[in-house]
């Protein structure tokens, strides 16, 4: 009688003439949808089943079928969580192309091979034990509609949200709403949301994600954002982590309580080995970073804000990455790794945006990469206050103090503020570097180092700039002070050709401005404005002319005349090597223990440009010949950079 009934009501709404019906097949906690429109014939076969839009079901497994006007979307399934159930419906068009299966609260989707079209799951309510998981082959998106599902004992997964999926998954975390995921410590899940395609995240809503194994969100390739927001309350993994590339176009992420990088882009195809695997492709291991606003806080081991295995390039956006964790041993590499805020394995760019990094673990670092690092605009600021770092694999000191000269450079880490391998190119905006642990350089390349513009103030332990090779500036505004070693120092040649230089050295035998002239390499000044406080390297060539005095004090505002003209105001700093050395273009006097009101400050307030100076008493300068350091006998000594 059931069966009859069943193929009766399907009859009545062929026949029918209401407009807009639609017929409700249901099937334990999955309910198909199919418009009046669309149903066409309907096959009954040998009183068992009935196939509506080629979808076949078994009327002994029929719940309900029933007819209203129900508005059908198509190319939609909904997933309706409630405590320890879920309903699904599904759109008629798409019926025959899925497979749905709920267990509680734990819903399965599988997609055909045959499916040619965008399906949107819109998934919504509250499980207090359930999960998502879809598999499929064509791509889809994912509406996380005020959803909160917790995966307490998994049926399908241990994710909250798995995409088995390795098309274009995009996830639109709906706008207004607050979607809150938690998985399961006890799976085998890559992410407490893991897709295994690219993830699109978009939309204006909030995602939170507490994960409790490992990522707090995982795609198998690219990483997408825009508009949303994503906090990741906690991961014992990355807070981001994905493969191909790291695209963020606006939105905020907040990244907390977590066991390893706050954001990681991996090569794709790149095996725990180091050996690739298959197709690498062409944009891999990449992050770009647009615009939005980040905030990471890692207290994890060696961790990294934002780590990039390939190169990453930073245009816009706030970004605000805090590490506090000691560092390690590699027992691969054979060396110290160190935490970091930016860590690019290849090139870092940086053309905007407002970062600011702070990082208080032991051998912890600003900004490092292993290429070459370019800035052109933006604004960094920089923090280290970590200490020493030491370690050789059998014996740890976080807080290390013996002589590192004699010591394997792979065993420690420095507390750097910036690091670059390949190069360092600055043609503009803003950086601050501070830093006060030991061996701690402010800007610091293993390879040459080349200022063009932008506006730099670096408040050094060790060397303030520091290069390997040469180091050239020919523009901008530099202030590089050094309380323990040389304010600017080249272990190449020292090129100034131009800029307002403003450099600060440490006591004998430390300069203001070094070059390595043990390996008969010179420090070549030849125009600019400099104020170099602790003298320049011994053999310099001046093609521009400078002065010098032979004492200066403390915590004093001077003035800098060129022709008469005020070139910069600057104040001294409560400590620095005995000799003053200045430049201008033309004629040069300077003042001392001026009062300056208005102008543009440079220099953390340190100098003045443009401003109105009274008082003052002159200071008697003598032409500064380059014959001797002025930091001591021999001058500076031209000490390679620290790891």
């Amino acid at each position: 009688m059931k069966r009859l009934y069943l193929f009766l009501a399907a009859i009545v709404f062929v026949a029918g003439t209401a407009i807009s019906q639609t017929l409700k097949v249901t099937v334990g906690d999955v309910t198909y949808l199919f418009p009046s429109s669309q149903t066409g014939d309907m096959p009954y076969s040998n009183g068992t089943t009935v196939t509506i839009m080629e979808k076949a079901f078994n009327l002994a497994d029929v719940t309900a079928m029933t007819v209203d006007e129900t508005p059908v979307d198509d190319s939609v399934i909904n997933v309706a969580y409630d405590g320890t159930s879920a309903k699904v419906t599904v759109a008629g068009n798409i019926a025959k192309y899925v497979t749905p299966v709920v267990s509680g609260a734990h819903v399965s989707i599988a997609q055909s091979v045959d499916l040619a079209q965008e399906i949107t799951y819109n998934l919504s309510g509250t499980a207090t034990d359930g999960e998502f998981y879809m598999s499929g082959s064509y791509k889809a998106t994912v509406v996380l509609n005020g959803l909160t599902l917790t995966n307490v004992t998994p049926v399908y997964s241990g994710a909250a949200i798995h995409i088995q999926n390795g098309k274009r998954i995009k996830v639109k975390v709906a706008d207004g709403t607050v979607n809150n995921l938690t998985d399961n410590a006890a799976g085998t899940q890559k992410g407490c949301l893991y897709i295994k395609g690219h993830g699109e995240f978009a939309q204006s809503g909030t995602l939170n994600v507490t994960a409790n194994l490992k990522h707090g969100v995982k795609t198998g390739e690219y990483f997408q954002m825009k508009n949303c927001t994503i906090n990741v309350l906690k991961a014992p993994g990355d807070g981001i982590n994905c493969s191909q590339f790291m695209l963020i176009e606006s939105g905020t992420l907040n990244l907390n309580n977590l066991g390893d990088d706050g954001m990681q882009c991996d090569l794709d195809g790149l095996t725990s080995t180091g050996i690739t695997t298959g197709h690498v492709d062409e944009d891999t291991g990449n992050v770009y970073i647009l615009g939005g606003t980040i905030n990471i806080t890692s207290t994890a081991v060696a961790a990294k804000g934002i780590k990039s295995n390939g190169s990453m390039d930073i245009s816009g956006g706030d970004i605000t990455i805090k590490t506090t964790g000691s560092g390690m041993w590699d027992t691969t590499d054979l060396e110290t790794k160190a935490a970091s805020g930016l860590s690019s394995d290849i090139d870092l760019t940086i053309s905007g945006g407002n970062i600011k990094i702070t990082s208080t673990g032991p051998g912890g670092k600003g900004m490092k990469c292993d290429g070459l690092l370019t800035v052109t605009n933006g604004t960094i600021n920089i923090t280290t206050s970590g200490t020493l770092y030491y370690n050789n694999g059998t014996t740890e000191n976080t807080n290390y103090t013996g002589n590192t000269d004699n010591v394997n450079s792979n065993y420690y880490s420095s507390p750097k503020g910036v690091k670059a391998d390949n190069g360092v190119e600055i043609g503009g905006g803003t950086i601050y570097v501070t830093t006060s642990g030991r061996n701690g350089e402010g800007i610091e390349s293993k390879s040459y180092l080349n200022i063009t513009g932008g506006h730099i103030i670096v408040n050094a332990y060790d060397d303030g700039i520091n290069s390997a090779n040469d180091l050239t500036i020919s523009g901008g505004y530099i202030f590089s002070r050094a309380t323990n070693n040389d304010g600017i120092d080249a272990n190449g040649n020292c090129y100034i050709k131009g800029g307002v230089v403003y450099a600060v050295g440490s006591t004998t035998p430390e300069l203001a401005v070094d070059a390595n002239s043990e390996q008969q390499k010179k420090l070549y000044f030849s125009g600019g404005t400099l104020v170099a406080l602790g003298g320049l390297e011994s053999g310099c060539s001046l093609t521009q002319t400078c002065y010098s005095s032979s004492s200066w004090s403390k915590n004093v505002w001077y003035a800098l005349y060129n022709n008469g003209e005020l070139a910069l105001a600057f104040k001294t700093p409560a400590s620095g090597g005995t000799v003053m050395v200045v430049s201008t273009s033309g004629t040069t006097t300077v003042k001392s223990s001026v009062t300056v009101s208005g102008g543009v400050e440079y220099f953390g307030g340190m100098g003045i440009i443009d401003g109105t100076v009274t008082g003052g008493s002159s200071v008697t300068l003598s032409q500064y010949t380059g014959a001797n350091g002025g930091g001591g006998p021999g001058g500076g000594g031209g000490r390679p950079g620290r790891p």
